[in-house]
């Protein structure tokens, strides 16, 4: 399946005496395991100088079931090759 697929699932219980029907089909799982990218990256004219930048982001809307331990920077200076930092 690909990210993003709807999982549909559905549960049986067992005990001593044996096992039940299986429950009526649900979904709302969603297939995620990496973040989604993060959005709305803006400068932060207060404390951008001529000799850094300031940026700030909102985070995406999924952290892919993890929480998210690490932002990369990478910027362009017009030159069509991207730094990574």
């Amino acid at each position: 399946m690909a990210w993003g697929s709807s999982v549909f699932a559905r549960i049986s219980a067992t005990n001593a005496y044996g096992t039940s029907s299986f429950s009526t089909a649900g979904n709302g799982a969603v297939i995620v395991t990496v973040p989604d990218a993060p959005v709305n990256l803006l400068n932060n004219a207060a404390q951008t100088t001529t000799n850094k930048i300031s940026i700030y982001w909102t985070k995406g809307s999924s952290e892919g079931g993890l929480t998210v331990l690490d932002y990369t920077v990478s910027w362009d200076q017009g030159t069509g090759i991207w730094v990574v930092r």
